[in-house]
């Protein structure tokens, strides 16, 4: 089984907001103040989005908190291969998906991206998601007091 490397930041709110149909990883491209924000985990990726702009994919509104004001710079290049390019970009083009920024981890020295093509949930989607949580959570709680 493979070793889980240590979350950095999370977008909470992705999986309560969307559902996510594809999940892909990418590397992202950071300066050395965005990179010493990574490590001492001052990343905020609860705005944050990708978007593909002339062939290139981007993540779009995080914020590193290390950085002075006037140098934080919203976006930040994201590191893909072509093939995985052009499927965003196709998918990108269909009504009501969205790409989403979910968490931020590094892996081998590295700062990856994982990032999920989703699509709006409506507002029964939520309760639906809310109702399933708590019946799980009832579930272990049920177990953890016969264990």
């Amino acid at each position: 089984m493979k070793k889980s490397s240590p979350v950095i930041a999370e977008n909470r709110r992705a999986h309560f907001d969307y559902s996510i149909l594809e999940h892909y990883q990418a590397g992202i491209v950071l300066t050395g103040n965005e990179i010493k924000s990574v490590r001492a985990k001052r990343v905020d990726l609860s705005a944050a989005y990708v978007k593909v702009i002339n062939g290139e994919v981007w993540l779009i509104n995080a914020v590193f908190s290390d950085l002075p004001e006037q140098g934080r710079s919203k976006t930040r290049k994201l590191l893909l291969h072509h093939r995985e390019i052009d499927r965003l970009i196709g998918l990108t083009q269909q009504k009501g998906l969205a790409l989403i920024a979910e968490r931020l981890y590094f892996t081998h020295g590295l700062a990856k991206l994982d990032f999920g093509v989703g699509r709006g949930k409506k507002e029964y989607d939520k309760r639906q998601t809310i109702k399933e949580r708590d019946i799980k959570r009832e579930e272990q709680i049920k177990d953890r007091r016969l264990n």
